[in-house]
């Protein structure tokens, strides 16, 4: 059943994952260290996001969030009976965020965050049941935000309005621990993984301002647990948790005076689901996602919603020995949201009823 399990959950990543709390795009997932064998998998995500609003004033302001294709590589070694590695490329976090022109409280506010990982770990098996695993991550963070429209006070310096600071591509560095408890002849599987945060430090140029600066952003540390065992003949079942803290994710360029671009609320992103094999070729799986919203409905503009709930559809199909394709869709409502500008603590627009389907297609080798 192994095999089957982890292709059937694996590829919920893909498609119900992004747009999860916070910055969350790609979950951070590291299960093809628990593969069997030598294994190589290319994946491709496309999510949809359906997110608009109405400011102040009342006026629409249009579709802010726009579509997205996330892609990962990974490929995993088994060196012998106890040690193995794994390299994982992903793209773990980010944004793309526009408000219409047309929104005179918000119009031309806009956010662009684009992350890459390499993260390279090995897992040792300290017997059949307990393995511990862990490696290094390294990563690249770049950006770009505007502050526009009546929200922000009008042309700077009295306010923010027109504020356009550009953040370079930076290269930092991380970690990964975790450990894992296992029983393979009902395919249980504890895992659980902590990642660090990384500091990056991002050559900032602001339109306001001559000169380069060094604008200092962490991402934050993240803990996921991932649990799955049989249930009965060729069934299994999962959930997984995800926890990462977004209040260390602060950005302050120069010209702010101290005030951050950003107001994030810790993630915690809540997986539960059911899989079945069919017949040799082909496993499915149904779960629901849910991401937990902050105390309040009170957001930045440049992440409007609150918290998602949905459910994911995924399948796997043996091609060969050698091949599988897996794939899967997800619907997702996003939580109702008021954005704010802070100073002063008062929200300038409303989003409801909104939502994102996301698609994931993964192909798989094993040697």
């Amino acid at each position: 059943m192994n095999r089957f399990t982890l292709a059937v959950v694996a590829t919920i990543a893909g498609s119900g994952t992004a747009m999860a709390g916070g910055l969350d795009r790609s979950g951070q997932n590291i299960d093809i260290i628990f593969e069997t064998g030598t294994v190589a998998e290319l994946s491709f995500g496309y999510v949809s996001p359906s997110v608009d609003g109405v400011d102040q004033a009342g006026v629409a302001t249009g579709e802010v969030a726009d579509s997205f294709i996330q892609g990962s590589l990974a490929y995993k070694q088994q060196i012998n009976d106890q040690l193995s590695f794994a390299i994982i490329v992903d793209q773990p976090y980010g944004a793309d965020i526009q408000y219409s022109a047309a929104s005179p409280v918000l119009g031309g506010t806009s956010a662009l965050v684009n992350t890459t990982s390499v993260t390279g770990m090995l897992r040792y098996k300290l017997n059949d049941r307990f393995s511990v695993h862990g490696g290094m991550r390294a990563q690249t963070l770049a950006a770009k935000v505007t502050l526009d429209g009546l929200a922000y006070g009008g042309p700077f310096p009295v306010g923010r309005s027109g504020y356009s600071p550009n953040f370079e591509k930076d290269l930092s560095y991380g970690y990964q621990v975790g450990a894992a408890y296992e029983i393979p002849e009902i395919a249980l599987r504890l895992a659980v993984t902590y990642f660090s945060e990384i500091d990056h430090d991002l050559r900032t140029t602001e339109n306001f301002a001559a000169g380069v600066t060094n604008t200092p952003v962490t991402t934050p540390q993240a803990i996921n647990i991932s649990f799955q065992t049989g249930i009965a003949k060729d069934t299994l079942a999962f959930a997984s948790f995800r926890y990462a803290d977004y209040t260390v994710t602060k950005v302050r360029p120069r010209l702010l005076g101290g005030t951050s671009l950003t107001d994030i609320d810790t993630a915690r992103d809540y997986t539960i689901g059911v899989g079945r094999r069919f017949n040799d070729q082909f496993s499915g799986a149904v779960s629901l996602n849910y991401s937990h919203g902050g105390p309040d409905d009170l957001v930045s503009p440049l992440g409007p919603t609150d918290g998602r709930y949905g459910i994911t559809l995924s399948g796997s199909y043996q091609v060969t020995d050698a091949v599988k394709i897996s794939g899967g869709i997800n619907y997702s409502r996003l939580g109702d949201a008021r954005p704010k500008t802070n100073p002063p603590n008062v929200a300038r627009a409303n989003f409801d009823g909104n939502s994102l389907i996301g698609v994931g297609f993964k192909i798989g080798y094993r040697f």
